[in-house]
């Protein structure tokens, strides 16, 4: 991350972010009329830790992954490339720790995965399948993996955020538990890459409207009571999802949205409040 933040960084120049002017501590639509010609966008993105690729999902709807895909950008040191359509019917593009594969989400809490070949990405494939709920997907520098997951896959009002732990021998799956589970479904998040702190769309209504809180691992690897990220971030009842933390450190994006019409990926200025709640927090 340090590298990312220096100052010869592309996340330093004006092309950054594919040219969007960035908000400050007031959330912001991203790239509005820039990413699709019909349908939302929504879900999580993803950027390289250079910042010269972007990934986001596009969809006709919250609840189906039918007319969904997951798209990309790229900057040749120029400009932006179009929109280049990676996968159907996928969604929530997540980077491999080496950035080698994207993760993705697909029907029936499956896994997908796809990886990179000398001319961009290669097919589609299943990478995890269990009986288990596989929801939202995250790597760590540690190996483990950070998802939501029920031992009955479709019901999501008994989903709980979970660390998996894979080997040759055995896949581990664990609730992480209070006082980040709370009763209903619990399965939006962004884990830092190394661990520290975790967001998660919780509060949640019969109907899935959400807000989003932090929680931050202690030394004794518990997390903190998670803490509002603000009344400018959860103003008023809404669906967010999607959370998710630029390379940079700087921005967080989710999805915002009171129906499927209006719903969009949001931006807002990161850093400072992290420090903050980190500091509330601990």
């Amino acid at each position: 991350m340090g590298e990312a933040q220096s100052q010869n960084s592309f996340w330093q120049t004006k092309d950054a972010y594919l040219g969007q002017t960035p908000p400050d501590s007031i959330p912001q639509i991203f790239a509005k009329g820039l990413l699709v010609d019909s349908g939302v966008v929504f879900c999580r993105v993803a950027f390289s830790k250079d910042g010269r690729e972007f990934y986001y999902t596009f969809g006709q709807n919250w609840n189906d992954y039918l007319g969904s895909g997951t798209n990309w950008m790229s900057f040749d040191g120029d400009k932006w490339s179009k929109s280049k359509l990676i996968a159907t019917q996928l969604a929530s593009p997540t980077f491999s720790i080496d950035e080698q594969s994207l993760y993705l989400s697909g029907k029936g809490s499956v896994v997908w995965k796809v990886d990179r070949t000398g001319k961009g990405w290669g097919s589609a494939y299943k990478y995890l399948e269990k009986p288990y709920g596989l929801y939202n997907l995250m790597p760590t520098l540690s190996g483990n993996f950070y998802v939501g997951s029920a031992t009955n896959k479709n019901d999501y009002s008994s989903y709980n955020f979970s660390v998996l732990t894979m080997s040759n021998r055995d896949t581990i799956i664990k609730s992480l538990g209070e006082p980040l589970n709370k009763t209903g479904f619990n399965g939006d998040l962004f884990i830092a890459p190394d661990e520290s702190y975790i967001i998660i769309s919780t509060n949640e209504t019969p109907t899935y409207e959400s807000e989003l809180y932090i929680s931050f691992r202690k030394k004794d690897k518990t997390w903190t009571q998670p803490i509002s990220l603000g009344p400018a971030i959860n103003n008023g009842k809404a669906h967010r999802f999607g959370q998710y933390v630029t390379p940079d450190g700087k921005y967080l994006f989710y999805t915002w949205g009171t129906n499927e019409k209006n719903s969009a990926v949001y931006w807002v200025r990161f850093d400072a409040l992290l420090k903050k709640l980190k500091s509330q927090a601990l």
